[in-house]
């Protein structure tokens, strides 16, 4: 259900023709905490919706998909880091005499095949994969959050367009009045009951008037290509932001959503998931103080002697470590780059929490800021403008005085609707930009 401004204010009161242009703008009352653009709603069947938007740009937003395929990318890579190392496989010829390259000649010459596997200290494969899989739950975390951004930044930008279509309709509205209003007073001024510095006056406002719809005009498209940047279209292709759509203006608490978002924000859990791979990565550095081992075995065959006699074949079988005899200079070091690194973590979480924090109770106290001015505007300011608007109007029309009085009101009228518009679009934004710092959507109770 729509309501008009017009229907409220002058339900049952006879308006003069100039009149009715004046007070036929209408805007959103907010009842209940829902409201309605009081528009026509728009014939064309291709209006972006802001549920719409939002769909498409999830959909199709390649810098979402770059960061999913990242995430999808380091998902991968834990049952790697879990695995032994491939195993090696040698094949060679021993102990040939260069003066002959007779395999039959030394007994010494034999082809050797053989194998082995390097096997890591125990403990030390099931520390690689716990880092890996730390590291690609962060950064499924951050598939989120980059939704959470992408939401937000598309809910800011069609409703910066929402804006400037109201904006823009304002301005043709106040177009017609001005043009009527300096008809009239030409038409005064040719029977001498006005005067000429009213019509310029007038004229100069309409003037105004049509380079502000310029200016909104070149906003409009520019604010344009960025939403179809986000929705992963030409930047060029027309946008048309239906006339009329649903909001609430809830009551929100900063100390509330600050405790929601340390629960549901997902950049708290991309960093809790970093910081559980930095402290792994501590224990995998003090694991390398302990060696890893390779094993192997290999079998050797020997050519008949040159007379024809047979020699016996060699197996062998071998064990081997690395030791970590510069473990100062080495494993040391690696632990304390390690812990370091474990220190930035805990600081980046700390630092997110106070900026985060600080963003929400910032934010939270302007949307309660921009709501009471919105709700001014629409209980107490409009009407008593209108009412101005409608007195000096009535009283001009009758005796062709009070000219500059009522083109000065009339212009704060219009300037207070810009406001209007301009405070409903603040507090849906504001709640776009909570809902992303908290975690969960917001503008519905």
């Amino acid at each position: 259900m729509s309501f008009s401004f017009f229907s409220r204010l002058c339900n049952g009161v006879y308006l003069p023709p100039l009149l009715v242009i004046l007070v036929s703008v209408s805007y959103v009352p907010c009842y209940a905490g829902t409201a309605v653009a009081d528009t026509k709603p728009n014939p064309e069947a291709s209006a972006l919706t802001l549920e719409s938007a939002i769909t498409k740009a999830l959909a199709g937003n390649p810098g979402l998909a770059e960061i999913k395929a990242r995430a999808e990318a380091l998902a991968a890579i834990p049952e790697q880091a879990g695995a032994l190392p491939d195993p090696t496989v040698n094949v060679g010829l021993l102990n040939v005499p260069t003066s002959s390259f007779n395999l039959h000649q030394e007994d010494m010459t034999m082809m050797e095949m053989g194998i082995s596997q390097t096997i890591p200290f125990p403990g030390k494969r099931a520390l690689r994969e716990k880092v890996a899989e730390h590291e690609a739950m962060a950064s499924a975390e951050s598939v989120e959050e980059a939704r959470l951004r992408l939401t937000r930044d598309v809910k800011l930008n069609w409703w910066r367009l929402f804006y400037y279509d109201r904006t823009l309709k304002l301005l043709s509205e106040a177009e017609g009045f001005f043009q009527q209003l300096i008809d009239i007073a030409q038409a005064n001024y040719k029977v001498g009951k006005g005067a000429q510095q009213e019509v310029m006056m007038a004229q100069l406002e309409l003037s105004k008037l049509k380079s502000e719809t310029l200016d909104f005009l070149g906003q409009r498209g520019a604010e344009s290509a960025k939403l179809n940047a986000l929705l992963d279209r030409d930047v060029g292709t027309p946008l048309i932001i239906p006339s009329e759509t649903t909001f609430k203006l809830p009551e929100l608490a900063g100390a509330t959503l600050q405790n929601k978002a340390l629960q549901l924000r997902p950049l708290f859990a991309q960093h809790g998931k970093m910081l559980e791979a930095a402290k792994t990565k501590v224990e995998l550095a003090q694991s390398d103080y302990y060696p890893d081992f390779t094993v192997g075995g290999g079998y050797a065959f020997r050519q008949n002697t040159p007379t024809g006699q047979g020699r016996s074949d060699f197996a062998s079988v071998q064990l081997s470590m690395n030791v970590p005899i510069y473990a100062n200079h080495k494993q040391a070091k690696a632990v304390d780059q390690r812990k370091s690194e474990l220190l930035q973590e805990q600081y980046a979480l700390k630092d997110e929490h106070h900026k985060i924090q600080a963003e929400i109770d910032a934010k939270a106290s302007e949307y309660q800021q921009t709501r009471a001015k919105l709700l001014l505007l629409e209980h107490e300011i409009l009407p008593q403008a209108q009412q101005a608007v409608n007195s000096l109007l009535s009283g001009y029309q009758v005796s062709q005085k009070g000219f500059s009085d009522l083109l000065r009101t009339q212009l704060s009228y219009f300037q207070y609707q810009i406001q209007y518009w301009q405070a409903l679009t603040n507090t849906q934004q504001l709640l776009a930009e909570l809902s992303a710092e908290v975690g969960e959507e917001l503008s519905h109770e």
